[in-house]
């Protein structure tokens, strides 16, 4: 059966809606994982272990830290910067301190400044990994490992890269369902 003119119209425009919407919906995961794979954007790559190759070269890495709006944590690095060996595996420190009265959970989202070195920068262990509760007067210190991959000496855009910045941004999120449980119990107790 053939469509006419405004029926074939009609099914043109549906089937452009529909891939659009598609292309839409599979935009975000798409341009992740691009990022992801390439480090573009300044997206760290992740590793279970540290690097086998360690180069005489250092490079230096600075830390920074912030925290939404809305977050009422204070949030800082323990360590403002250090210098280490591409390859070599490094551990800092980030302090994080609840001055609610109350328990307040986040996630931390970072970048790496330049670009070019996003996708050498790798993370072993990150707390940007899990979401972070703090109780009422808590404070922590939470650790990141990482190392700066070797290849990247290879690299003609991200070779003459001198410094990494880390930086991180924590975000409140809503506390788990235990977690919250437990502050609605404590504040039925305390009235």
């Amino acid at each position: 059966m053939a469509l006419s003119g405004p029926q074939r119209t009609v099914a043109t425009t549906v089937g452009v809606v529909v891939v659009m919407a598609s292309l839409g919906f599979a935009s975000v995961p798409l341009y992740d994982l691009f990022c992801r794979v390439t480090g573009f954007g300044g997206v760290t790559q992740e590793a279970d272990a540290g690097s086998d190759v360690i180069l005489d070269r250092t490079i230096k890495i600075r830390f920074d830290a912030s925290i939404d709006a809305g977050m009422p944590w204070d949030f800082k690095p323990v360590q403002r910067e250090m210098e280490v060996r591409i390859g070599e595996t490094g551990l800092a420190f980030y302090e994080a301190h609840n001055p609610t009265d109350r328990p307040i959970a986040g996630t931390a989202s970072y970048n790496v400044f330049p670009y070019e070195a996003g996708g050498y920068f790798t993370k072993i262990d990150c707390f940007c990994f899990t979401e972070q509760v703090l109780q009422p007067g808590e404070t922590v210190q939470m650790p990141l490992t990482f190392y700066v991959d070797p290849e990247m000496v290879d690299d003609r855009d991200a070779k003459h890269v001198q410094t990494i910045t880390l930086g991180y941004t924590f975000y409140e999120t809503e506390l788990p369902e235990q977690q919250a449980q437990l502050a609605t119990d404590q504040a039925k107790d305390v009235n």
